[in-house]
């Protein structure tokens, strides 16, 4: 059996619903020189019947389990052959050309590990935004401009095989591998920004500026109640950060600064959700006057917690450099 040039991995846990819309969109691609790694985390819906239905190039597993997404992607991971790796979420889509022109991007340069496309933002019916319409992520070796504004969508990543293997062979100073090097099993929301931030530490990134990817949203985003579990597990990868690259206080000050800040302002918004207004100012008082997001937090915090859902779609309304 031939060796597939990219092996496209699909996690899923009921997804029936979306899942023939996703895999039609891979099935329509120019580029056809791929596999499917089929993950059913223990669906009790038609997923496994609708993955089975597309053929020899859908190699289908089951876990004896169901596990959280970051050890269902390092299982999956597990049986992966191609070169390159590709993540498709069983409800977004891509457009026909999104894996030929990544792999072309590839081919063209070894020193590139990820390779990104721009994405559309919709809700099954219609595009609500490009996230790229007027500026381009940056390239080459981008470590800290990623770390400042993670840019990368799931469903629009590729990884050489390459880079991938190189975490693996990432120790700490216990001598323990993290977490097999892939996606850590520790984290619950920021797993994905995990590894693409190790892998532009050492390798270098490119983009497709062209909306290859439909990123589907399902009613109220719940990121916006997810604060807490950001700000615990920004301060986990900055500590991962200095075991893994020594001298990273001193190489990288800015941006251990803005990370320390970040996590501060994800468990002042976290706390003031919850009700508690006074904790919340504490949590903010140091970077207050660090910027127009912690000013306008400063003074939103005096409002009640139920003002959290308005005050945080105001939030991310906010041009990207506001929200840093």
């Amino acid at each position: 059996m031939s060796v597939p040039a990219v092996s496209v991995i699909m996690n899923c846990l009921n997804s029936s619903r979306d899942l023939r819309e996703a895999m039609d969109s891979i099935m329509a691609q120019t580029f056809t020189d791929f596999e499917i790694v089929f993950w059913d985390n223990g669906s009790t819906d038609e997923s496994p019947a609708i993955a089975k239905s597309y053929g020899h190039k859908v190699r289908y597993f089951r876990g004896e389990t169901t596990v959280p997404l970051g050890a269902g992607r390092n299982l999956a991971l597990a049986q992966a052959r191609g070169r390159y790796i590709a993540f498709l979420d069983c409800d977004d889509i891509w457009r026909p050309r999104k894996l030929e022109l990544q792999v072309g991007l590839f081919e063209a340069n070894p020193r590139v590990g990820l390779v990104s496309t721009d994405t559309e933002i919709f809700d099954g019916k219609r595009v609500i935004k490009r996230l790229f319409a007027e500026t381009h992520p940056a390239r080459g070796m981008a470590f800290v401009a990623l770390m400042e504004r993670q840019w990368i969508s799931m469903s629009s990543a590729m990884v050489s095989r390459e880079a991938l293997t190189s975490l693996s062979a990432e120790k700490i100073s216990s001598g323990q591998g993290i977490n097999g090097g892939w996606f850590d099993q520790s984290l619950n929301v920021c797993e994905e920004a995990d590894v693409f931030y190790r892998i532009a530490h050492d390798w270098q990134l490119d983009h497709v500026d062209e909306p290859l990817t439909l990123w589907r949203v399902h009613g109220a985003n719940t990121t916006f109640r997810k604060f807490g579990q950001f700000a615990d597990e920004t301060q986990r990868i900055l500590e991962k950060h200095r075991a893994l690259y020594p001298g990273y206080d001193q190489q990288y000050v800015g941006l251990v600064q803005l990370m320390t800040r970040r996590a501060g302002f994800q468990k002042a918004v976290a706390l003031w959700r919850e009700g508690h207004n006074s904790a919340a100012r504490d949590a903010i008082r140091p970077w207050r006057k660090s910027g127009i997001k912690y000013s306008l937090f400063w003074w939103a915090s005096y409002l009640p917690g139920v003002f959290f859902d308005i005050a945080a779609r105001l939030y991310f309304a906010l041009p990207a450099n506001l929200r840093q």
